[in-house]
């Protein structure tokens, strides 16, 4: 009987003994925190959504809109930072090159960098959709009763020739504050890189009372964020329980092969990701991936690029080595032009409408489309659903009806999960890629 009871003593100490271990490493791993949170807030949005109907919609509706509002006071904490974040950030990153010189070669390398790569993602999902054709999967009756009432909030024409001269006049902010109150980030992207270019040009002690006062109001954003990220599972729990309720099984009937398109693209724009990360910056992809899983994982309970961007600046300092300079300048860059993901997701979802509506594309509007995809992804602002604004002007362009939107509108959010997550992916290879190449 002792030795039964000193054996039951022994198990019950090591099953305490595990517990307390796995407490502390959730108290401690911030990425196990949000994983954790992400499949409770799931599994819980599952509950209250359309496909087990615990709840009838309107109660499901109240319940989860109080559960996301942790959520929706996280994102706005972020949010409020970002912009003072993104002028201080990259003007103490032009600040610390030692002369123009040097400034004109990271900008000429990051730009030709994310052209390169985006032209890259766009190709992989042509090539995944054109074999797997899931348009071919979707039953036409469906696509008949699509109504255009649908789509007035989300549709945006293509701009004609004689317009884009005064496009391309409207990214230089006439009324930064204007900028700043409709969150037009590349806009105001231009304006911090025209602002640090003079500042640069100015005398040391005319320019060291500003970059003092940057230099605060930087630590100042960074603190904010620390505050944010405490309430970070929190947050993710509440926001993926409200997306989860949205949507039952229903969504993803016929939608599946576009959906199982979409994934596999983006799984093939990681190990792209990674044969950079292997060859040409000689790193272990295995060790870069779990250095950068925080920042994978907020990215994806947010649907926001931006909202990540200051993780994604303190990831790349601390864990992935590169110089503060480097990090500062090209992550909020980054999170406004480099928009991979998105990208292969506009091209698969493009030619998956013009499948579904039997339309032919020639090789040259395939070129055109192409350089639309490349087009409308600089300037995107890094928020949720966003994707489905350009989406329009990718689908004007190859002659798809708009009205096909709709069909793709279940699924989008879930979709915009995976593919902002690559989204920042991209952003710090991209860092990681600039500081090995650019002395």
């Amino acid at each position: 009987m002792a030795i039964k009871n000193n054996l039951e003593f022994i198990k019950n100490n090591t099953l305490i003994k595990k517990a307390e271990e796995l407490g502390s490493l959730i108290k401690k791993k911030l990425w196990l925190k949000v994983l954790i949170a992400l499949f409770l807030g799931a599994f819980f949005g599952f509950l209250l959504g359309p496909t087990v109907g615990v709840f009838s919609s309107e109660t499901s509706s109240v319940i989860t809109e109080w559960v996301a509002l942790p959520g929706y006071i996280f994102l706005s904490l972020i949010q409020m930072i970002v912009i003072p974040l993104i002028f201080a950030s990259i003007i103490k990153g032009m600040i610390s090159c030692d002369n123009i010189n040097q400034l004109k070669k990271t900008g000429l390398t990051i730009v030709i960098y994310f052209i390169i790569t985006t032209i890259i993602a766009i190709l992989i999902g042509l090539l995944v959709v054109n074999t797997f054709n899931p348009g071919h999967f979707v039953d036409t009756n469906t696509v008949s009763q699509l109504s255009e009432e649908n789509l007035s909030a989300n549709v945006q024409e293509l701009p004609t020739l004689e317009k884009i001269p005064s496009l391309i006049t409207g990214l230089f902010p006439t009324n930064v504050l204007n900028s700043v109150i409709s969150g037009e980030m590349l806009p105001i992207i231009i304006f911090t890189i025209i602002f640090g270019i003079a500042l640069i040009n100015l005398k040391k002690k005319q320019s060291k009372p500003l970059i003092d006062v940057l230099s605060s109001l930087q630590d100042v954003c960074i603190m904010i964020v620390k505050y944010a990220m405490i309430l970070a599972p929190i947050a993710v729990f509440g926001l993926m329980t409200k997306v989860t309720s949205q949507f039952g099984i229903d969504a993803l009937k016929g939608l599946g092969v576009y959906v199982l398109c979409v994934l596999f693209g983006l799984f093939l724009l990681i190990l792209f990701y990674m044969l950079i990360v292997s060859l040409i910056l000689k790193k272990n992809p295995l060790e870069f991936l779990k250095k950068i899983r925080d920042v994978q994982l907020l990215a994806f309970s947010t649907s926001s690029s931006a909202v990540v961007m200051p993780l994604s600046i303190k990831t790349a300092e601390e864990k992935l080595k590169v110089r503060s300079s480097i990090a500062k300048f090209i992550i909020p860059i980054g999170a406004t032009i480099n928009m991979d993901g998105t990208a292969l997701y506009q091209a698969i979802a493009t030619i998956f409408l013009a499948q579904v509506f039997s339309i032919e594309i020639s090789f040259f509007a395939l070129i055109f489309l192409i350089i639309t995809i490349v087009g409308a992804s600089i300037g995107t602002p890094g928020t949720p659903g966003v994707g489905l604004v350009i989406l329009s002007m990718a689908l004007i362009t190859v002659g798809v009806p708009l009205t096909g939107v709709a069909l793709i509108l279940g699924v989008d959010r879930i979709l915009d999960m995976f593919r902002t997550a690559v989204n920042v992916t991209g952003d710090l290879i991209a860092a990681m890629f600039v500081n090995k190449f650019v002395k």
